[in-house]
């Protein structure tokens, strides 16, 4: 999740993360106690939040498994947040180790702090830059020789985009890596819609953004797909991107305001 690191408000605590919040209530163990009390506060005035971070990282592991049955072996992770609680390199290389993963994100903490959790792992990196400057995160991965962009890649934008303003352009910066990887890469995003219901708590939690969120209609959603292939079933509320059997993380998908979707390049 691309976001500055916050700060309690009381004068001398000490430091929470965004990353560290989400950790928490997917279960994780990569989080200090100040986390924990945040999170434990969002919770009073928004439960929901947490089973929506649940859903979000349900749908990674499905796109992620998708794409590796699809033949996709690289994986772009924008905003990744700390990887991890079954993040893309514990579900692509658990299925084929020979996937490579680079994750993005702008907060220096949580990429120091990523770096020294997959400083044991085979084919992963943690790179800090700012995902709405293609550019600079390409000359990055570029740098860092992990990723051939003359074979398919699946850029993620999963959980991050309403972190972008509308000032900084979103819908041209997926464009820019899309037009840099090759045919037969893939694109995908979930984000919340424009009445934002479910994420509205985390908008208005005194203290917790620094800048606000954006939330974006369905139809400016879709837009981030132009001129990509979109896979079956197109662009729908998360829980309904290709469920498994056996999940039950909504009681209403179709009124679940986030929506998600892949689509390939031709």
């Amino acid at each position: 999740m691309s976001l500055p690191v916050g700060v309690l408000v009381k004068n001398g605590s000490i430091p929470w993360s965004v990353t560290g919040v989400r950790d928490c209530w997917l279960g994780g163990s990569h989080h200090n106690a100040a986390d924990r009390q945040i999170a434990e506060r969002i919770l009073l005035g928004a439960p929901y939040l947490a089973h929506v971070v649940r859903i979000y990282r349900a749908f990674l592991d499905r796109v992620v498994r998708y794409l590796v049955g699809a033949g996709v072996r690289q994986f772009l992770d924008l905003g990744s947040g700390l990887p991890v609680a079954g993040n893309v390199h514990e579900v692509a290389q658990g299925l084929s180790p020979e996937c490579r993963v680079v994750y993005v994100d702008i907060d220096p903490r949580t990429v120091a702090e990523g770096r020294s959790l997959l400083a044991e792992s085979r084919d992963v990196v943690m790179l800090c830059a700012d995902l709405s400057q293609p550019e600079q995160v390409l000359d990055a991965t570029s740098r860092c020789g992990l990723l051939d962009l003359g074979a398919p890649v699946a850029v993620l934008a999963i959980e991050v985009l309403h972190y972008v303003s509308d000032a900084n352009n979103p819908v041209e910066s997926l464009a820019a890596y899309m037009d840099a990887v090759c045919p037969g890469s893939y694109l995908s995003v979930a984000h919340s819609d424009h009445d934002g219901t479910l994420m509205a708590g985390l908008a208005n939690f005194r203290g917790l953004c620094r800048a606000p969120l954006t939330f974006r209609s369905l139809t400016r959603i879709t837009g981030f797909f132009d001129r990509l292939d979109l896979v079956e079933p197109g662009i729908v509320p998360v829980p309904l991107w290709r469920p498994e059997l056996n999940e039950s993380l909504s009681t209403d998908p179709e009124g679940f305001s986030t929506y998600c979707g892949l689509g390939r390049k031709l």
